[in-house]
C-alpha cells in the first residue's frame, strides 16, 4: 500500500486526530519499538501521551502511576502479552479506556481481546483499508461507546461457546435491535435517532438488556450479546 503523506485525507485524518486527542491522557504500549516510536511522536499522540512501554509489566505500572483515560496497545510485547495487559487494566482501573490492535488475525485472538472486555478491537493490517479505522475507533471511544469493527464482530461470534451459563432472561426483539445498534458503536441518543423512539426508552431498553446478559457496563453488553449470538455480527 503506497502511503500519500500530501494526501487530503491523510491530512484531514491528522487534523481529526489532534481534536480527538487533545484533551486526552494516553499510555501506550507496543512490542515493536519503531511503530512504538512513530506513533508517540505524531502530531496528534505526542502533546497527550503520558508514557510509553514495550513490556506488559512495564505497560501496567504505567498505567498504575499515570492514570490515563486511554490505553493505546498491541496484541504483542516484547514480554508478556497485551490482552493480559487489558486484563489487568480493567481490573485495576475500569475507568480507562483500552483500544487494542491485534497482531493475528484468528478467531481465538479476537475470542480473547473481547473476553479481556477490551473496549475497542481492530487489527494491525486494517490501518489505511476502511475495515478498522483508527480515526473512527478514536471517535468512538471519545464518545464512550464501544469499537468492534465488522470483522471483529464476525470473527468473535464464530467461535463457540459451550461454557457460556444460560441466560438469566431472553432479551425482547427490541432490546436486541437497541443493543446490536450499541456494538456498531451508536450512542443512546443515536440509536434513539434511528429506531424513533425517545432516548429515556432506549436506556430502559440498555438497563433491561444488561440485566438479562447478566453484564456490567456497555462493553460487556455488547460482548455478552456476540458471544450468545443474539446480534448479526454483519449487521452494519
Amino acid at each position: 500500500m503506497e502511503l500519500r503523506l500530501e494526501s487530503r485525507i491523510l491530512k484531514g485524518a491528522v487534523e481529526r486526530a489532534v481534536q480527538l486527542l487533545q484533551s486526552r491522557r494516553i499510555v501506550v504500549c507496543m512490542g515493536d519499538r519503531l511503530a512504538l516510536m512513530c506513533l508517540c511522536l505524531t502530531e496528534p499522540v505526542r502533546p497527550v501521551v503520558l508514557g510509553a512501554a514495550t513490556t506488559e509489566d512495564e505497560g501496567f505500572e504505567l498505567v498504575r502511576r499515570t492514570k490515563p483515560d486511554l490505553l493505546i496497545c498491541s496484541s504483542d510485547l516484547e514480554t508478556g502479552y497485551g490482552i493480559d495487559l487489558i486484563k489487568r487494566v480493567h481490573a485495576e482501573c475500569p475507568s480507562c479506556q483500552r483500544l487494542i490492535v491485534l497482531v493475528r488475525e484468528t478467531q481465538a485472538v479476537v475470542r480473547e481481546a473481547m473476553d479481556a472486555y477490551a473496549d475497542g478491537v481492530m487489527f494491525k493490517s486494517s490501518f489505511g483499508t476502511g475495515r478498522g479505522d483508527f480515526i473512527q475507533a478514536l471517535q468512538t471511544l471519545s464518545e464512550g461507546q464501544v469499537y468492534y469493527p465488522e470483522e471483529i464482530r464476525r470473527l468473535g461470534a464464530q467461535v463457540p461457546r459451550p461454557d457460556l451459563p444460560p441466560l438469566v432472561e431472553q432479551p425482547s426483539d427490541r432490546e436486541i435491535e437497541v443493543v446490536s445498534l450499541i456494538a456498531l458503536g451508536l450512542s443512546n441518543q443515536a440509536v434513539a435517532n434511528q429506531l424513533r423512539i425517545s432516548i429515556e426508552t432506549v436506556k430502559t431498553h440498555v438497563v433491561n438488556a444488561t440485566g438479562k446478559l447478566g453484564a456490567q457496563g456497555r462493553t460487556q453488553l455488547v460482548v455478552k450479546a456476540i458471544a450468545y449470538g443474539l446480534i448479526d455480527p454483519s449487521n452494519g
